[in-house]
């Protein structure tokens, strides 16, 4: 279903939506840094801190201080990249975005994320992640994008037993609101590729971290809390493992999806999803004892049952990709977490005495 010559093409436009977010801002970088034109949005909502975020504009030059609603900016640091602060819920203002940027791929990134505040926020998640992913579909069918890669994720898996997970297993029982909005945007997506055909690429991401990672993930508490000398909630008894994935290798994927153009078979909607992961499973405990060697402090740890929405073990079966994408993530635990770690204590001016005064 892919052209083999993987050909760098420097002149296209690429439209990312979520682009203040963690994987966004990693993505339009390094698309920017490769000469690649990048328009990206985004509706810096209240979710989590938006210091985080708008700290990640100002890195990739940025000026936060002149941001307006509906009102592009062009990085300071990247002359190719633009950046909108818009929500994707908008559909007049993000169709005339479409009609004036005449892009070439559009990767869906928008998203209201997080399992555990899908059960007390459930209106958010389906204007967010349905009406939005909706209008991202309806501009793409009216404005010709030649493709679209969108996130999903694991979380579609639900309690599926068999590991590692294969996009080739039943998905038809999520456990959370947020699962199930995934869920639809894959339906969504297919619907549109056999109606309009319109090539879809759909990426159930495995646990994602590393540097600007969202501060509701596990790491980053854990991080936190340790560095304040405060018991980490870890559930399930700390009977759990997840397919943790560093930034980098997500990034290399997703770029590989966005550059490789679709064969449309005869016959076929030109549709595809793929898990990416690490396809390496890490017990959470051991990923905890990474944090706590990197920092030079050992947690208190609050064990605690399984919570609502969470699942056991998360494992990605990515041979499909690896054959289609040569995918090959490489970043080692260990590596990922100093990295974040450094990360961390820069971003948040940690300093070492302060780091001292808490492991004494």
């Amino acid at each position: 279903m892919f052209v083999t010559n993987n050909t760098q093409i420097k002149n296209m436009k690429i439209l990312i939506t979520g682009a203040a977010g963690f994987i966004g801002f990693h993505l339009a970088n390094t698309l920017a840094e490769q000469g690649i034109k990048v328009i990206g949005v985004d509706s810096i909502n209240d979710y989590y801190d938006t210091n985080l975020k708008l700290g990640r504009l100002k890195e990739a030059g940025i000026s936060t201080s002149d941001i307006a609603y509906n009102t592009p900016i062009t990085s300071e640091k990247f002359s190719n990249y633009q950046f909108c602060l818009l929500d994707i819920v908008d559909k007049e203002n993000l169709f005339a975005l479409f009609e004036k940027e005449e892009v070439d791929v559009v990767c869906n990134l928008a998203a209201q994320a997080g399992v555990r505040y899908s059960l007390e926020n459930p209106d958010v998640y389906v204007q967010s992640n349905v009406v939005g992913f909706l209008n991202v579909l309806e501009a793409c069918r009216n404005y010709k994008v030649e493709k679209l890669v969108y996130a999903s994720s694991s979380s579609v898996y639900g309690l599926n037993k068999a590991v590692p997970f294969a996009t080739e297993h039943q998905v038809d029982h999520p456990i959370s609101l947020y699962a199930a909005t995934k869920k639809s945007n894959e339906l969504m997506a297919h619907a549109y590729s056999h109606l309009y055909n319109i090539p879809t690429i759909g990426l159930r991401f495995f646990t994602v971290y590393g540097p600007w990672g969202r501060p509701d993930m596990a790491y980053f508490l854990f991080t936190d809390k340790i560095l304040q000398n405060k018991p980490i909630d870890v559930y399930n008894h700390g009977e759990m493992s997840r397919d943790f994935t560093y930034i980098d290798d997500i990034i290399e994927g997703v770029v590989k999806t966005i550059k490789k153009p679709m064969i449309k078979e005869q016959g076929k909607a030109p549709y595809k999803v793929y898990n990416i992961g690490n396809s390496k499973p890490v017990k959470l405990l051991d990923f905890i004892e990474c944090i706590e060697e990197k920092l030079g402090i050992k947690a208190t740890k609050n064990f605690l049952p399984l919570q609502p929405g969470d699942v056991t073990t998360t494992w990605a079966d990515v041979n499909d990709f690896i054959n289609d994408f040569n995918y090959a993530p490489q970043t080692s635990i260990n590596v990922g977490v100093n990295n974040f770690v450094n990360w961390y204590q820069s971003f948040y001016q940690i300093s070492e005495d302060e780091r001292v005064n808490v492991a004494t």
